[in-house]
């Protein structure tokens, strides 16, 4: 799923925070949704405006953000080196 078309950030906007479309429903707000059990079923009736698309693109940011964090945190950088430590 390519998440670029949904998932935006602007500056002035829920504080530079990822929103769905330029709402002001925030990638963390859906997550927290989720993680509380809230289903996509019941978030949807809640939040017309949002689709199964919006929070599969929410999914779709937050796996690809954990990926890259947990893939950067296993980089030792020492002066100018770089090591890549053995997973």
């Amino acid at each position: 799923m390519n998440y670029k078309d949904i998932i935006t950030i602007e500056p002035g906007k829920r504080g530079g925070k990822p929103t769905i479309r330029g709402m002001r429903i925030t990638v963390y707000d859906v997550l927290k949704m989720l993680a509380s059990g809230m289903s996509e079923k019941k978030i949807l009736s809640d939040f017309p405006e949002l689709t199964k698309k919006d929070i599969k693109a929410v999914l779709s940011y937050a796996s690809e953000r954990e990926h890259s964090l947990s893939t950067a945190s296993h980089e030792i950088t020492l002066g100018s080196k770089h090591f890549s430590q053995a997973s």
